[in-house]
Order: structure tokens, then C-alpha cells, then sequence
């Protein structure tokens, strides 16, 4: 469910009444130059976002070097459970 055009134009007719012509052009351009900023800002999060979720996988797909030795390495005790003592 949408504002419709009738809406629209008694919200209009309401800011043009509360703060008159000559300082509406000057909202809609503080109005435009606020929605500029969040949209940046909404970016600059969503890149840093991004970012840090690449250096994440890329890490995670990279072996460290003690997991890649101990996987090459054998067990020492060939693979046998430990013996329990009674």
C-alpha cells in the first residue's frame, strides 16, 4: 500500500502552508542534500560490510600452516585408540 497522488498533493499542500513558498525550495534542497549523505553513509557501511566478509571467506579458505602440517603428518601411534588402563 502506496501514497497515492492524492495524498501526495494535500501533504504538499500542508508544508506549503505551514512554511510558505519562499522556504520550500530551500527544504526540498537541505531535504535532498540529507538523503545524499545517508545514501553515502548506507554505502560506505555496506562496502565495509562486504569487505570484511571477503578477507572472512578468503581466510577460512586458506590453511593455516599448523592444520596443514598436522593433516600431512601420521599418527604417531598409527592411528589406534588410546589403551585404558584397569
Amino acid at each position: 500500500m502506496g501514497i497515492g497522488a492524492m495524498e501526495w498533493l494535500l501533504i504538499f499542500l500542508i508544508v506549503l502552508l505551514l512554511f510558505g513558498a519562499k522556504r520550500l525550495p530551500e527544504i526540498a534542497r537541505s531535504l535532498g542534500k540529507a538523503t545524499q549523505e545517508f545514501r553515502k553513509a548506507k554505502n560506505e557501511i555496506v562496502n565495509s560490510v562486504d569487505e570484511s566478509n571477503a578477507n572472512a571467506a578468503k581466510s577460512a579458505a586458506k590453511p593455516d600452516d599448523d592444520t596443514a602440517k598436522s593433516a600431512e603428518a601420521p599418527a604417531k601411534d598409527g592411528g589406534q585408540p588410546p589403551k585404558q588402563d584397569a
